[in-house]
C-alpha cells in the first residue's frame, strides 16, 4: 500500500503558526518530489509549495512566500510545511502529494503533476 498521511492541522489564531507533516508508508520518498496543496470548500485544489527529491529545490506560491517553509527529512520519510503568520484566508484542507522523479531534482505546484495524495489535514485560522 502506498499512503501519504498528513498531520499537524488544527485551529490557530491569526498570526499563529502550525507545522504540518506528511508521512509516507509503503514507499520511500527519496526519489519523489512532494507538493503541498490546499482546498477551500467549494473551490478547486491549488498549489502551495513543493520540494524536490534532494530538498535543495523549493517553490512557493506568492501568497505564502516569507511565511511558509517546506522541508523534508528522507530518513524519516516525512515532509513538513511550517506555516507562520497565518491568515484567515489560509484556512483550508491541506494535502500533500508525491510524484516519482528518479532523475529530476526540481518540483512544481501543479495538481496535475502528482500521482499519490494524502487525505488532507484541516487548518482553520480564526479568532
Amino acid at each position: 500500500q502506498l499512503q501519504l498521511v498528513e498531520s499537524g492541522g488544527g485551529l490557530v489564531q491569526p498570526g499563529g503558526s502550525l507545522r504540518l507533516a506528511c508521512a509516507a508508508s509503503g514507499f520511500t520518498l527519496d526519489y519523489y518530489a512532494i507538493g503541498w496543496f490546499l482546498q477551500a470548500p467549494g473551490k478547486e485544489r491549488e498549489g502551495v509549495s513543493c520540494i524536490g527529491r534532494s530538498g535543495q529545490v523549493t517553490n512557493y506560491v506568492d501568497s505564502v512566500k516569507g511565511r511558509f517553509t517546506i522541508s523534508r527529512d528522507n530518513a524519516k520519510n516525512t515532509v513538513y510545511l511550517q506555516m507562520n503568520s497565518l491568515k484567515p484566508e489560509d484556512s483550508a484542507i491541506y494535502y500533500c502529494a508525491a510524484r516519482n522523479f528518479p532523475t529530476f531534482y526540481g518540483c512544481f505546484t501543479s495538481v496535475r503533476g502528482y500521482d499519490y495524495w494524502g487525505q488532507g489535514a484541516q487548518v482553520t485560522v480564526s479568532s
